[in-house]
């Protein structure tokens, strides 16, 4: 069975019994009666290649995905092409959800990688909150921590300076691709995040951007390199940072 990846989209499973992602400490498990409907929910399975767009913005899109590996991010842009990153989507990710209070996408979806995804129809969602509560109460779970990263990217885009901001944003990705069990022997994990990508999460120049990654990597913070990001030293990051470590908790997996 392959592993799920934020480099490279690998295929879904065909049975969501069967799923990688489910087989890791990170995701809540679900009983067989939740399995069987996630499984008779989901409408199909898409790769999309990387540098593509899943949702467009202000756009009618009626699907929901769930993100089985790969990675992507969800953005906001001005009239005049000026784009801010609200949060980027790791594999487990429910992504969709927004547009459902919406006659149009408010936001859309670029993928970074190579993304495949598990495809569930829009409009089957009541079906959920209704034949099983705790697969609904998962759907409100997961859209309230959605608010709860969006309200500290705020925090940090507002009132963090520059080296603040690269730092909490190196820390962020890096707790969420580790404990997706990314992380090799030497505690780097897949990295495929460009400085234009970090500009537009933290709301910097791509010069400054540039400026402030390679301070922090003179310091001996952090080091990025083939694609890989590992943290030397985590403890002066997450100081310089003011990141509290809160204990992760399991997340549910739609």
């Amino acid at each position: 069975m392959h592993s799920p990846s934020a480099a490279k989209g690998v295929p879904p499973t065909a049975r969501c019994a069967e799923c990688a992602l489910r087989e890791t400490t990170c995701f809540s498990p679900a009983t067989p009666e939740e399995l069987e409907f996630v499984q008779s929910y989901r409408s199909g399975t898409v790769i999309i290649p990387p540098s593509s767009t899943l949702i467009r913005e202000r756009q009618t899109h009626e699907r929901l995905y769930t993100l089985y590996s790969g990675m992507a991010f969800r953005y906001k842009t001005l009239s005049d092409g000026r784009r801010q990153i609200l949060n980027f989507l790791l594999p487990g990710d429910l992504i969709g959800l927004q547009q459902e209070v919406c006659e149009a996408a408010q936001h859309g979806v670029d993928t970074i990688t190579e993304c495949s995804l598990c495809v569930f129809p829009g409009d089957g969602l009541w079906n959920m909150f209704r034949a099983h509560a705790r697969l609904g109460y998962s759907v409100t779970w997961l859209a309230a921590r959605e608010e709860s990263m969006v309200d500290d990217n705020l925090l940090t885009a507002g009132r963090r300076n520059a080296t603040e901001r690269v730092a909490m944003l190196l820390l962020h990705l890096h707790r969420r691709l580790a404990r997706l069990g990314l992380a090799d022997e030497n505690g780097a994990v897949t990295f495929p995040v460009t400085q234009q990508h970090i500009a537009d999460a933290l709301g910097l120049s791509l010069v400054h951007t540039n400026k402030t990654l390679r301070r922090l990597a003179l310091l001996g913070l952090h080091e990025i390199s083939a694609g890989r990001l590992r943290l030397i030293n985590p403890r002066a990051l997450a100081r310089l940072a003011e990141y509290y470590d809160r204990p992760m908790q399991q997340v549910p997996l739609v």
